[in-house]
């Protein structure tokens, strides 16, 4: 069995762009709507590469949401948690060196994401329950990151998306 290629992925999923955070995606399943109208859960399969400018913009969700690694190479992904803390998750298949094959991010963490230096490409998913609804996504200021969590201010502005 060949690697397939991020054109090979792009074609089996029919992946379109994704709006404003960046990056490829193809929404694979939405829950039974509950009586707020919010899908009980959604998940997607979304694809990085390590083009310029290719990556999960920064952005928040009120919900948990569980990063799944697929296929290509590690993921880094930039954590601002709402206590001031942060870190860099890496979704990767070396697990017993702190790599994730999954990761929950916690409601209200900002997360942005990029292919690992050296990397190619990357697919993942994401799952939320409940479900995904644009009205959720709240897209990264860099201004107002970078003085929230000033040692990070490099990642944050390249992270971050007008």
């Amino acid at each position: 069995m060949s690697r397939p290629t991020p054109k090979d992925l792009i074609a089996h999923y029919g992946m379109e762009p994704i709006p404003r955070e960046g990056g490829l995606y193809r929404q694979t399943w939405a829950g039974p709507d509950r009586p707020d109208g919010r899908p009980a859960g959604t998940a997607i399969v979304a694809l990085l590469t390590a083009r310029p400018g290719d990556c999960s913009a920064l952005h928040r969700l009120p919900t948990d949401e569980i990063w799944h690694l697929y296929l290509g190479d590690p993921l880094h992904l930039l954590l601002l948690a709402p206590d001031g803390t942060a870190r860099t998750a890496v979704l990767g298949p070396d697990l017993l060196g702190g790599q994730h094959v999954q990761l929950t991010v916690p409601a209200g963490t900002w997360m942005g994401a990029r292919v690992a230096p050296g990397g190619a490409w990357t697919l993942f998913g994401c799952t939320m329950a409940p479900g995904f609804i644009e009205a959720d996504y709240e897209h990264g200021d860099p201004a107002a990151l970078t003085a929230r969590y000033p040692e990070h201010a490099d990642r944050i502005v390249e992270l971050c998306r007008p």
